[in-house]
């Protein structure tokens, strides 16, 4: 697979990564721990370099499934986790990037992902009660140190990137984009740019909707998280389906999947864009690590946008009390 650099930093990662997440938490119950090993390891063979987890993922169980599936890769994988989440009780409580606690996360995702140093450590979400130059500048330390090397955003508005960014260069913006959500476009993307920092998209194939496998008739398992996304309600797939239409006609013309005309879609836009599509199945593993070599030609491009964008799509992406965490 052919490799990326995320923006000026100089972190070169395989052009897809993978995201752990679902193996753990959100969606539906964790997967087969050993199972998970095996598809982790089997990313590596496919050549993904790029592995993406956070301490609230569990919370715990998915950095220590990581960090043994990759054991035997040290040195030759990046692995970018997050703090953020108040997730000491065992389950996930509300935003929070003390200093304090900073630095006490990262001593203990260090032990779970069994390394002397995090690649890539992301803040989950700004925390409106600390200042983001007090983040910027914790993280600043922790990189003199050795603990980390690089830093990152999550769901990050533009003014909280442009001030981290002067205290502590930021590497990557993590957030969610996808042709079904394409917020970042109006003002995340030309500020991306415009600092020279790389954009690692999340739920790229919109949380599954975009692969053609969901439609109204769906049922989620009851601790899925899409069951209290509005997007995900039964009459908003059932609106929503006519992009998927769109994706999947294109996708037969190229003779590829839905999946991977939405992956190549994205890596299409800016070559600092490193999608983490997230998966707990070899087949659909093998299918997005495809998309990697599927090329869209202007034309496809101009094409795909043109029918695209005669598309409303319905419901929001979150929650309320999520919505409220996102663009600070």
């Amino acid at each position: 697979m052919q490799m990326r650099k995320l923006g000026k930093s100089g972190l070169e990662v395989s052009a897809l990564g993978l995201g752990c997440m679902s193996m753990s938490f959100g969606y539906g119950p964790a997967a087969d721990k050993q199972e998970m090993i095996s598809l982790i390891r089997k990313a590596v063979e496919l050549g993904i370099t790029f592995f993406d987890t956070a301490e609230v993922y569990g919370p715990f169980t998915n950095e220590e499934l990581v960090g043994e599936a990759l054991a035997p890769f040290r040195g030759k994988v990046v692995i970018a986790t997050k703090f953020g989440f108040d997730c000491d009780a065992g389950k996930q409580g509300g935003v929070t990037s003390e200093p304090a606690r900073i630095k006490r996360v990262v001593e203990a995702s260090l032990k779970r992902l069994k390394v002397q140093t995090i690649d890539l450590l992301y803040q989950h979400r700004v925390d409106p009660n600390v200042p983001i130059e007090e983040v910027a500048g914790t993280v600043k330390e922790l990189i003199q140190q050795g603990k980390v090397k690089h830093f990152g955003m999550s769901e990050a508005g533009a003014q909280s990137i442009r001030r981290a960014h002067a205290v502590l260069p930021v590497t990557a913006l993590q957030s969610e984009y996808s042709l079904w959500w394409r917020e970042p476009e109006a003002e995340i993307l030309p500020t991306l740019e415009e600092l020279g920092i790389g954009f690692v998209p999340f739920s790229p194939l919109g949380k599954g909707f975009l692969t053609g496998a969901i439609n109204e008739n769906t049922k989620f398992s009851s601790d899925d998280f899409r069951n209290k996304v509005p997007r995900f309600s039964e009459e908003n797939r059932k609106a929503n389906q006519a992009l998927v239409d769109v994706i999947g006609k294109f996708a037969a013309q190229k003779k590829v999947t839905p999946a991977q005309v939405a992956l190549a879609w994205l890596l299409a836009q800016k070559p600092w864009i490193v999608p983490i599509p997230g998966t707990t199945k070899l087949h659909r593993l093998r299918e997005n690590t495809g998309a990697a070599s599927v090329t869209l030609s202007p034309e496809d491009l101009r094409e795909l946008e043109s029918a695209a964008s005669k598309i409303t799509v319905q419901g929001a992406r979150y929650p309320e009390n999520l919505q409220k965490l996102i663009g600070r």
